[in-house]
């Protein structure tokens, strides 16, 4: 059995799409404010820099992302390459 794709997926509404990123940024900023309520034991100096593990998660996501988008460039083949083959 296929599913029925007349109906929508709930994330096609704009509104929904808006609340998702009032929710997620307003869940950045109270994890961030949270940092201020509980004393780390910070090993180096720049772990006691406030917010360091929101920037820090940060940029590595967009270091990762950045990674995927050359390895995708670097590994990319061409749309006829398994028409190519002799099997």
């Amino acid at each position: 059995m296929s599913k029925s794709t007349d109906k929508p997926h709930w994330l096609d509404k704009k509104s929904h799409v808006a609340w998702l990123w009032r929710f997620f940024l307003l869940l950045l900023v109270l994890s961030v404010l949270a940092s201020t309520l509980a004393h780390g034991h910070p090993y180096f100096e720049i772990d006691a820099v406030f917010g360091f593990h929101a920037w820090f998660a940060f940029m590595a996501c967009f270091a990762a992302l950045v990674l995927a988008k050359v390895l995708a460039f670097i590994l990319r083949r061409s749309d006829t390459y398994y028409e190519d083959c002799d099997g």
